[in-house]
């Protein structure tokens, strides 16, 4: 199958090498075209217009940062119209429901289906093909892209016709994410400053009742004070907990662990760690733990 993809950032390029050795054609367009250029070298075909990626009536992934990367890239409607008839978009970004469903309309309105996928899973676990994937969207379009999608990753979860679904599910995924983020950061600093030997506080979580993949792989980055190695930039957690904000607010609810995160989440972009992997958050409770 010939796949257009747009982006080559922390999550695309994994993915797009594995659709390269699964034995797809993949053309690639990258905002900053240098950073697509390593996929050029792996075989994928690095093109300088999103227009570019398109075989008519065929399949597109996105895989961007967050709403307004989609709205600018869609908005003239130029890839609809190139892409025709019979083509399918699949967003991986974690984006507000309500650009899914913003995106979703104007698709119809070229009879191009639009699909959320996003995923969960960081960088390792993509190119490892150990990710998951959120699907929502038309049935017949599901069908034609989730044999690609179940070699790439580990499971679909499957979210219905309304593509927001996915987002809505993918956006409270990255909440308790970030939850359990903090959580750890003060467990881990208390012990730490208590005078407790980190790595053995980490192994006894990971051996008891928090022995699963989260706390092993986000506890092991904590203790091991491993937030320069980006996977998930700590900017893009600051929106994707605004994002649970405004979900909440959306169906009349309110998360006041998230007003915590998000407070958490604005003084460390303001302390210079916006850059980084979003575990940095530790940083700020270590400092705060006088550590």
């Amino acid at each position: 199958m010939h796949i257009g993809y747009l982006g080559a950032g922390f999550m695309a390029s994994p993915m797009i090498a594995n659709l390269l050795d699964d034995g797809h054609s993949v053309s690639v367009w990258n905002r900053t075209s240098a950073k697509a250029q390593a996929l050029g070298a792996l075989g994928a075909q690095v093109v300088p217009s999103p227009e570019q990626v398109c075989e008519a009536g065929g399949v597109i992934v996105s895989c961007l940062s967050d709403d307004h990367a989609l709205d600018t890239l869609f908005e003239d409607g130029d890839i609809l119209r190139t892409l025709g008839a019979g083509g399918v978009h699949v967003s991986m970004s974690t984006i507000s429901p309500t650009c899914a469903k913003r995106l979703s309309k104007n698709h119809n309105v070229q009879n191009v289906a639009y699909l959320a996928v996003p995923i969960c899973g960081r960088p390792e676990a993509v190119e490892a093909r150990a990710q998951s994937f959120l699907i929502a969207g038309d049935s017949a379009a599901k069908e034609r892209v989730k044999g690609v999608l179940a070699a790439l990753g580990r499971k679909l979860f499957d979210f219905g016709e309304d593509p927001s679904a996915a987002n809505i599910a993918k956006i409270n995924f990255n909440f308790l994410i970030a939850s359990a983020t903090e959580a750890m950061a003060e467990a881990f600093s208390i012990a730490e400053k208590s005078g407790l030997d980190p790595k053995d506080f980490y192994e006894m979580v990971i051996g008891t009742a928090f022995g699963c993949p989260l706390y092993e792989n986000y506890g092991r980055i904590i203790h091991q004070k491993g937030w320069d190695k980006v996977g998930f930039r700590l900017t893009n957690g600051l929106k994707d907990i605004r994002l649970a904000a405004e979900t909440a607010a959306d169906c009349g609810g309110r998360m006041r662990l998230g007003e915590l995160l998000e407070k958490r989440f604005e003084e460390a972009v303001e302390n210079g760690l916006g850059e980084k992997d979003w575990t940095a958050i530790a940083a700020q409770v270590r400092e705060e733990a006088g550590l």
